[in-house]
């Protein structure tokens, strides 16, 4: 899978951009503030339908404009579709496939697949549980699209939840609460099975993953050996099986959404579920002993993992049958020289390979391929 083409108007700094691409690596290079990040960041916009840069869509529209259009032509298994997206801060996007407009704006969600490495990635390991889970549901996404769906129904019946919850938690006894606590009945039901869903795509997606990281970090880490990093989904539901249903998971969670119910009551949240849930990262040190990476790894141990994440998730879906687009970007200049050469041997022989770099020091020389100039809102391929 690879862009040959990437269109677009009105998105970040770009009134309008023309870029050809290719299979290989591609850099783009330009000091901080030229725009080159903005150019890798729409092919990943059309892959997931988000940033992994912002949270929401109106940083992504130019400042005065309305709205926003990414557009690429996209080779896969020797076929081109031309995909497109129009971001509408405010309003419902639209997407097209081939000109034609598709019925749902997220059924373009995993036409295109990116793995994206950026600085901010360390937020992986020493962030809040919340950047774990989403790096979870992103690569989700990825491998089953229909997923899109289920998270979207699953964050709309947690927000009415809670909403119910502060309603029933400060109404007076009486007819007011048990009319709320009746309907928060209704809620549990939907919490419970697009919650149980999601936990045992989750679970099982961990079990997958677990062999690629451990092999993932032996290759970035210094002396590192493939069991020194290991991966275990800590879950807000309690259950004894390794490898749980969905169905068992939805019961499990109805059950400890009724044992807690005083104290979501009170506190006028929900507490259990997947918004609640961890990846716990751990790191094997002389001696046999597991520590967990936030709070105990050395900075370089912390960057190698983050970088296993990233690389466990290209080689998954690789795994998967399908190739999907590396994004670079501008994460060289945050690592040393060793770990620099690694990551860009380990990636070069990928389809295509987008990099971003302030200087062309920073592209390692097993990334040779095509370069632009990005500079004063221009993009320019040098010869």
């Amino acid at each position: 899978m690879h862009v040959t083409h990437l269109t677009l108007h009105d998105f970040r700094s770009y009134p309008t951009a023309e870029v050809e691409l290719g299979p290989g690596v591609t850099a783009f290079v330009g000091r901080n503030g030229q725009g080159k990040t903005n150019l890798v960041e729409a092919v990943d916009y059309l892959s997931r339908l988000s940033s992994h840069r912002v949270a929401t869509d109106a940083p992504l529209v130019r400042s005065g404009a309305e709205q926003a259009v990414v557009r690429a032509a996209v080779v896969k298994d020797g076929r081109t579709a031309v995909l497109e997206v129009e971001i509408n801060p405010g309003r419902a996007n639209r997407a097209r496939i081939n000109r034609s407009p598709l019925p749902r704006v997220r059924d373009l969600v995993g036409l295109v697949r990116t793995v994206v490495f950026a600085p901010d990635d360390l937020a992986l390991v020493k962030g809040d549980p919340s950047e774990r889970r989403r790096f979870l549901d992103d690569l989700l996404v990825l491998r089953t699209p229909r997923l899109a769906g289920v998270r979207a129904d699953y964050d709309r019946v947690l927000r009415q939840r809670n909403s119910l919850l502060k309603t029933a938690g400060g109404a007076r006894r009486g007819s007011s609460q048990e009319g709320a606590l009746a309907t928060l009945a209704v809620w549990d039901d939907h919490l419970a099975r697009l919650g149980g869903e999601l936990l045992a795509e989750r679970w099982s997606l961990v079990d997958d993953l677990r062999p690629y990281i451990g092999k993932a970090y032996e290759a970035v880490a210094r002396g590192a050996r493939r069991d020194d990093a290991e991966v275990e989904y800590r879950s807000s539901v309690p259950t004894e099986e390794t490898r749980p249903s969905a169905a068992t998971l939805a019961d499990a969670l109805l059950a400890e959404v009724e044992r807690r119910r005083g104290d979501e009551l009170d506190r006028g949240i929900s507490l259990v579920g997947p918004h609640r849930d961890d990846l716990l990262l751990t790191i094997g040190h002389d001696g046999g002993e597991r520590l967990p990476v936030k709070g105990y790894a050395s900075h370089g141990e912390s960057w190698s993992y983050a970088l296993a994440l990233r690389l466990a998730s290209y080689d998954l879906l690789r795994a998967d049958g399908d190739d999907p687009i590396l994004v670079l970007d501008d994460v060289f200049a945050e690592l040393d020289t060793g770990r620099r050469r690694q990551l860009a041997d380990l990636v070069a022989d990928a389809e295509q390979v987008l990099v971003t770099a302030a200087v062309p020091e920073d592209v390692p020389e097993a990334l040779a391929g095509a370069r632009f100039t990005v500079a004063d809102g221009e993009v320019r391929r040098d010869d």
